[in-house]
Formats: C-alpha cells, sequence, structure tokens
C-alpha cells in the first residue's frame, strides 16, 4: 500500500500530540505494542513512552540498524538476501519477529534510507521507506515516499508522523481483538 505523507516537514509537537493518542487509545482498549525500527532508530519507542501509563501497553522494542542484527532478531536471513533490507517483505518480517518476541498485540516494523543511498546495501535509494504493522489476524506493509528533509532527526521525525496516522487509522478500525482479521 503505498501511503503519502506531508509535502514538507512536519510539526514535532503535533506528531507527539498523536503519539499521545495512540498511547492513550492503546491504553483504554487493553491492546499492547512493540517495535522493530532500523530507520527510525528507536523514534517509536521514545514518543510512544512519553505518554504516563504508557508501561501497561508497551511491551518493549528492538532497534536493528544492521542487516545482522534484523537477523539476530528473527528477520530471515534468505529475506534480506533475496527481497532485499529496504522491502516490504523485510518490514513485515520485522513486525512479525518483535510481535512475536514480546507477545504485543500490535506490532512495527520500519526500514528504509533517508538522506543518501547506503553504501552497505545494493539497491539502496534515498527517501524510500518500507514499514509494516502486523497483528494476530495478518501484516499489512506500506511504502513511503519521504520528501527532502533538513536533517536526520527530520527524516524520522517525518516517518513517525506517517506510521502514527497510519497506527491511528488501524487501531479505531480494530474488530473482535484483531486489527487484521
Amino acid at each position: 500500500m503505498e501511503i503519502k505523507g506531508p509535502a514538507g516537514a512536519v510539526d514535532e509537537r503535533a506528531v507527539r500530540r498523536k503519539y499521545e493518542a495512540l498511547t492513550r487509545s492503546l491504553i483504554e482498549k487493553g491492546r499492547t505494542i512493540t517495535a522493530m525500527e532500523s530507520c527510525t532508530a528507536g523514534l517509536l519507542a521514545s514518543l510512544i513512552t512519553d505518554t504516563e501509563g504508557s508501561s501497561a501497553v508497551f511491551k518493549g522494542s528492538f532497534v536493528t540498524y544492521s542487516n545482522a542484527s534484523k537477523i539476530r532478531m528473527g528477520v530471515s536471513d534468505s529475506i534480506i538476501e533475496h527481497c532485499g533490507v529496504y522491502s516490504a517483505a523485510c518490514a513485515a518480517a520485522m513486525a512479525e519477529a518483535a510481535r512475536t518476541a514480546f507477545g504485543a498485540d500490535l506490532a512495527v516494523g520500519v526500514t528504509g534510507t533517508f538522506g543518501n543511498a547506503d553504501p552497505n546495501n545494493a539497491g539502496s535509494s534515498p527517501g524510500e521507506v518500507f514499514f509494516a504493522i502486523a497483528d494476530a489476524g495478518g501484516t499489512q506493509c506500506c511504502h513511503c515516499a519521504v520528501p527532502e528533509q533538513p536533517s536526520r532527526f527530520a527524516y524520522k521525525l517525518y516517518m513517525a508522523d506517517v506510521i502514527a496516522d497510519r497506527l491511528l487509522d488501524t487501531i479505531m478500525a480494530e474488530k473482535d481483538n484483531t486489527f487484521f482479521g
């Protein structure tokens, strides 16, 4: 699924408000969440845990910036070899591995490149990000082309904003204790 974010930079305060709403919704519904992050480098985890009471819903997370760390945390090396580390398949495997590892209701996996090509991974394309959201009912994969941003943090915040919108939509659509059933 192709996801379009804002045309330019995002407002940090607005993103923080979205994560507060997300975390409060999870608390209200009694649902848990986890993540395996690469390009966002733990920002999703940080934003979720900024809300008081988040320990009731946030099970933990992995920051898997290298291919080796993704493999160590449960992503099949054949996915990385055949599909690439920057792919929907890798994002899905990341979300599913995190969900399994932490026993969470909902998990996010995010991988991609921001301002420059990755010299360690052939085929990387600046601004291409894949993320996936997984639950017991299945996994939904998304792609987002990120416009040029003024800093590495701005790239991460941009993706956190895009992912927050998708997570909020997903939580509001929950039926029968699954999001994608």
